[in-house]
Order: structure tokens, then sequence, then C-alpha cells
């Protein structure tokens, strides 16, 4: 077995993407359980008070799942109920990493929230685009 058949088999950029950023999150998942509270305090570096070993635990899990959710979505892209829920994982951090900023201010635009949303907007967008192709609409 060579590391190519791990990768998705489905044509295109969008699913190895999808893979990377799964293991991304699953590392980042991991920091907020054992890396203490510095990497996640960059990202709500407005009110950093607030970031407590509980709240980081929970980001954790809440990472945990979309890892999985967007793992999943890597390897079956083309079914559209898999597409949707996997893009459903970037509008609500999104929604949430944009309402820390604008609304509860616990974020403010730097280095800690352009990668988050970087990451969502631009694969919001691509998945928009792309959902004719994988779902052969």
């Amino acid at each position: 077995m060579n590391f190519m058949s791990l990768l998705p088999q489905t044509a295109g950029i969008l699913p190895k993407y999808l893979l990377f950023i799964s293991v991304v999150s699953a590392f980042n998942s991991a920091q907020s359980y054992f890396g203490g509270l510095t990497l996640t305090r960059r990202v709500y570096e407005a009110k950093p008070s607030e970031v407590t070993p509980l709240s980081a635990r929970t980001f954790g899990t809440w990472t945990f799942v979309t890892a999985v959710v967007r793992l999943y979505g890597a390897y079956h892209i083309t079914d559209p109920a898999v597409y949707d829920i996997t893009y459903a994982t970037y509008l609500v951090a999104f929604a949430h990493f944009t309402s820390e900023w604008l609304i509860f201010k616990t974020a403010k635009f730097g280095k800690g929230l352009l990668g988050p949303l970087i990451v969502s907007t631009s694969t919001i967008v691509w998945m928009t685009l792309q959902k004719a192709f994988y779902l052969s609409l």
C-alpha cells in the first residue's frame, strides 16, 4: 500500500483539501486538550482571560467533530447529504468566528482570527462553485 492510495480517489483537488483541513483540525483539537491555552487565546485575543481550560476543551471537541465530518466528506464528496453537511461545518465556523469578532468582541482581526476566516470563507466559496461538479447536477 502506498501513500497515494490513502488519499481520496475522487477527481479534483477539493477532496484532498478537505482531508488536509481535517487533519489540521484534528491536531488543533489535540492542542486544545493538551497544549495549554496559548493557541486558543490567540484566536480570542480581544478577551484572552475568557478562554478557560473548559472553554478550550469545548472548542477542541467542536473542532474534532468538524474534523470527523470533513474527513468523511473528503472520501464521500459525491454524496449530496455528505456534501451539504461538510459545507455546513464551514458555514458554522464562519458564523462562529465572525460573531466572536463582530458581536461578542472576544476576537479581533489579526493572525489568530485570520486563519479560520480564510479557511472558512475560501472553502464556502470553493464548495459553492464546485457543488455541481461533485454532485453531477
